[in-house]
C-alpha cells in the first residue's frame, strides 16, 4: 500500500533568525502591529491593496485562491472602521491564504483568533466599513516607510514583519 500524499506542514520562520542570516537584503517594518490570528508565524508572496475604510476589495480578493500568499492592506492606519471580520477571514482560510497584514482595524477578533490564519492589524473596531470596492490592487504599498511591492516575499511572526527588498 502506497503512503498517502501528505503536504508537509509549513515551517515556522523566525524573523530574528532570518534577519541574522540575510540582514540588509530585508526591510523591517517598525510599526507595531498586533497579532490577532490563530497562526503566529506566516509568510508568502505579498498581494497588495490600498483602500480607506472600504473593505470591498479585501473581501473580493480573499475570496480568490491565495496559494499561500499574504494579503497586505494599506488602510491608511485608520481605526475608524474594520477592514476584515470573521466571515472574510474564514473565506481567506478556505481559499488558502497564509495571512493578512492590515494597516488598519479588524473586527470579530475572538473568532479570528481561532482561525488557522495569520493576522496582523493595528487594532479592532466593531464598526463595519463601506463596501463600494474603492481602492487599488496590485500596487506598491507603504508600511511605515517600507515599500511592499506585489510579489515580494514577506515574513511575519510575533517579533515583526520582514520584507525582501
Amino acid at each position: 500500500m502506497a503512503e498517502p500524499n501528505i503536504a508537509p506542514l509549513p515551517q515556522h520562520v523566525n524573523t530574528a533568525d532570518l534577519y541574522d542570516e540575510r540582514g540588509d537584503e530585508l526591510n523591517s517594518v517598525s510599526l507595531q502591529f498586533q497579532d490577532l490570528g490563530g497562526r503566529t508565524h506566516f509568510s508568502g508572496p505579498a498581494r497588495t491593496i490600498r483602500c480607506l475604510e472600504d473593505n470591498g476589495l479585501v473581501k473580493s480578493t480573499l475570496a480568490t485562491p491565495g496559494n499561500g500568499a499574504v494579503l497586505v492592506v494599506d488602510g491608511g492606519g485608520s481605526l475608524r472602521t474594520a477592514l476584515m471580520g470573521d466571515m472574510i477571514a474564514a473565506s481567506a482560510v478556505a481559499n488558502g491564504w497564509s495571512g493578512v497584514v492590515i494597516n488598519g482595524a479588524i473586527r470579530d477578533r475572538e473568532a479570528i483568533s481561532a482561525l488557522d490564519l495569520g493576522v496582523k492589524a493595528l487594532g479592532s473596531n466593531p464598526r463595519k466599513s463601506s463596501k463600494a470596492g474603492a481602492g487599488d490592487t496590485y500596487v506598491p504599498v507603504d508600511l511605515d516607510g517600507v515599500s511592499i511591492r506585489p510579489g515580494a516575499m514577506i515574513w511575519c511572526d510575533p517579533d515583526g514583519i520582514l520584507v525582501e527588498r
